[in-house]
């Protein structure tokens, strides 16, 4: 069964089904999604949350003595199963299946998937997945779409404002609805319910000291050392939340390994970039990018940031910050192989 995102809140207060599917790359619906989950989960007596991310040589077994475990806490639990390269193999696809098909005893079962190829959705696992479970795509905003999603998002904390403004605010974040969330979030906090004004909303936006979590990525990208342990210190001393930070460096990173594989695939590059939504400035930023960091590279980062995301959470042990600065840190200084 297939849900929209939109429709995902009144369903889970009927009571939360056997297994979900968040699949796409869209960073802000995916945690949007999972704290729904999370949240009418404890509210219906869950009382246990656990978390699995698949990376090479992932054990399957795992699963199934989880299954086969018996909780001295809790009567019902979430199990988290995070896919970052969307490839399960042989072993992981036939799990997948079978949890579609009969889930597990007094759990929910949320799995996580990055927008699929074409080979993947014709899988056999996905196909039993489509067809037992609830399925919600976290589809990417189309630029054209942007300004009626954030007047939708500015009047669930009561404010408005024209559409030139709506529209100014979307050129900005260039499509990030990350960049589009945080805006509004901050709107919130620094004017009252009612009408936005176009000189309040832009004095606002057009403050740059808020954008140094995205100009991590730039610096990052472009393998700007020096830059990048500048901007991390900064976010760092003025007290800014890893997670926080962590979002717009996986926004930056994850068309990449799309752009890697097409190039794999013998695609144009500039269809390529057209169809992960990179324009101007970010399609000179990921060229330089490509250059520099091979698929393996940029797959690892991913995975990293997964980790990262556990221990700012509290799931994994670890420092997030410095791990995060050591993974910016690695990246950045990476340099391309000679011709």
């Amino acid at each position: 069964m297939r849900l929209t995102q939109a429709q995902l809140h009144d369903h889970l207060n009927l009571g939360l089904k056997n297994v979900y599917v968040l699949v796409g790359d869209e960073p802000l619906a995916q945690r949007e999604c999972l704290d729904m989950i999370r949240a009418a989960a404890k509210q219906q007596g869950f009382d246990e949350r656990s978390s699995f991310t698949v990376e090479r040589n992932f054990n399957w077994q795992q699963i199934q003595n989880y299954g086969q475990s018996i909780s001295l806490f809790a009567s019902r639990r979430l199990l988290e199963l995070n896919i970052p390269n969307g490839k399960p193999g042989v072993e992981g696809g036939k799990v997948l299946s079978s949890l579609a098909k009969q889930g597990l005893p007094d759990t929910t079962i949320v799995i996580t998937l990055p927008a699929l190829e074409r080979e993947a959705k014709n899988s056999a696992w996905y196909s039993a997945l489509e067809r037992h479970a609830h399925v919600i795509a976290l589809n990417e905003i189309e630029i054209q779409q942007l300004p009626k999603w954030i007047a939708t998002r500015l009047a669930q904390q009561g404010q408005h404002a024209s559409q030139a403004t709506l529209e100014f605010i979307a050129d900005q974040v260039e499509g990030n609805l990350l960049a589009a969330n945080q805006e509004v979030q901050k709107l919130g906090l620094l004017y009252p319910q009612g009408e936005l004004t176009d000189a309040a909303v832009r004095e606002a936006v057009l403050n740059v000291s808020r954008y140094d979590a995205f100009q991590l990525g730039e610096a990052v990208l472009t393998g700007d050392e020096e830059r990048t342990v500048r901007i991390l210190q900064g976010l760092q001393d003025e007290g800014e939340h890893a997670v926080a930070v962590m979002n717009p460096l996986m926004w930056a990173l994850r068309p990449l390994v799309r752009l890697k594989l097409a190039q794999l695939r013998g695609e144009n590059l500039e269809n390529a970039m057209s169809s992960a939504r990179l324009y101007g400035e970010r399609q000179t930023l990921s060229r330089q990018a490509l250059t520099r960091l091979n698929l393996r590279q940029l797959e690892s980062a991913l995975q990293k940031l997964a980790d990262i995301d556990k221990m700012a959470k509290g799931v994994l042990m670890g420092n997030a910050w410095l791990e995060l600065s050591r993974l910016c840190f690695g990246l950045a200084k990476i340099r391309g192989r000679k011709s």
